[in-house]
């Protein structure tokens, strides 16, 4: 499963490509109230969105076997991993058209129904996971395959769920199959946008294959206990993740209604939420790391990796936040490289490092994740600078009147 997590990051840098620069140009024709034009934006990114994403799953299903050969640390591993992958591709290449009408209704500042259907999606998930994992009630169990079928079900039900909710008369945007005609114009101001996005997210699967592979002579239990750390301190950071999607359309339709002040405010008051929020977080790693990773498994050498993971990383919680509503005011300012560049720093300061120590012979595992700390917090430093002279560069506007919300105009 772990190494299905691996390609979740690689749709994850795929589909933030799309969805950012739909939630950034949406939110900037919204506040200049160019309903048209953010419509337009809609039917152009589902289009690009659903092409993109049959690219990927049918480059993925070919490859699955070989990637799980070259990554798993046996034979066994590499087996399950394929089974997985079986199901979890089509899965992942659901993904595509999820996410971008879900960053559609981020550009209209609509972030509570997303919300519902992310939540119902995992709530699904969960339940089905352990009936189709171990059989309960049906008396067939699937193993690996029944977890990834469970979240094929789920996403599929959220994609169903999305698509009747446009289809509704009272949506503010609707499919335009007239408007689904390619236009490379507007493909190329949404890719504009997305791809330093989307990079940053290619950087996290590239960390995630770097620290894999440094895993790797340590065993299966160690490359688990890594695992279930990375999805623990996933959902841990999923606050913070809402706080900084939230962010992006704010301060999108903000900076599209020339309202400097607001921009700036949009990132100081984000920041301040969403550290209090992940200060909470790396208390409760510090306090109680191998309680979460026991939820997962019961393997001693898991336990003690996992936790010693949690435990250390962590202390860059708080950093890791921000850098998420710095990136997403970027985002809606529309210009994400600045965000690229920090990250390509980090992965730099942190994968050459760590790849040279892997090799000496005293090298402990903790290592990695202390390397990993120092990259994150230089990396929030450099994030910060960039932000603040892109405010420097681009908030000259002359003082117009407020504008009314977005939900006051609907």
């Amino acid at each position: 499963m772990g190494l299905g997590g691996n390609q979740m990051m690689l749709v994850l840098a795929l589909t933030q490509t799309l969805g950012v620069g739909t939630t950034s140009l949406i939110a900037q024709a919204l506040g200049r109230k160019d309903r048209d034009r953010a419509e337009r934006i809609f039917n152009q990114s589902l289009v690009l969105s659903v092409l993109v994403g049959l690219a990927f799953g049918v480059a993925a299903f070919a490859t699955r076997a070989e990637y799980c050969r070259r990554l798993a640390a046996d034979a066994t591993t590499a087996t399950l991993g394929g089974e997985s992958l079986h199901w979890f591709i089509p899965a992942l290449l659901m993904q595509f058209a999820l996410v971008s009408m879900g960053a559609v209704l981020r550009g209209l500042g609509d972030l509570m129904v997303p919300t519902l259907i992310q939540v119902g999606s995992v709530v699904l998930n969960i339940v089905l996971a352990p009936v189709l994992i171990f059989g309960w009630g049906t008396g067939h169990p699937l193993g690996v395959a029944g977890a990834a079928i469970a979240s094929f079900v789920a996403i599929v039900l959220a994609c169903g769920a999305l698509v009747l909710l446009f289809l509704h008369a009272k949506s503010h945007l609707r499919f335009r199959p007239q408007q689904w005609k390619p236009e490379p114009r507007v493909w190329g101001s949404l890719l504009r946008i997305g791809l330093p996005a989307g990079g940053e997210f290619a950087l996290i699967s590239v960390y995630m294959v770097v620290v894999y592979g440094i895993l790797r002579p340590f065993g299966a239990a160690a490359q688990a206990g890594f695992g279930i750390g990375v999805r623990v301190m996933q959902s841990l950071f999923l606050p913070a993740i809402a706080v900084a999607f939230a962010t992006a359309p704010v301060a999108g339709q903000n900076f599209g209604a020339r309202q400097a002040s607001r921009v700036r405010q949009s990132f100081s008051s984000a920041s301040v939420l969403v550290t209090a929020v992940m200060l909470a977080t790396s208390l409760l790693c510090q306090v109680a790391p191998g309680a979460m990773v026991r939820l997962f498994s019961r393997d001693p050498m898991v336990i003690a990796v996992g936790s010693d993971y949690l435990r250390i990383i962590s202390w860059n919680f708080v950093a890791t936040g921000v850098i998420f509503v710095s990136s997403s005011v970027f985002q809606g300012m529309g210009h994400t490289l600045p965000a690229l560049g920090s990250s390509s720093m980090r992965l730099l300061l942190f994968a050459v490092p760590a790849v040279l120590l892997s090799r000496q012979p005293a090298f402990q595992i903790r290592q990695v994740w202390y390397l990993s700390l120092a990259s994150v917090w230089i990396q929030l430093a450099v994030n910060v600078w960039l932000l603040h002279r892109e405010f420097a560069r681009k908030l000259n506007f002359t003082a117009v009147e407020d504008v009314l919300p977005l939900g006051a105009q609907a």
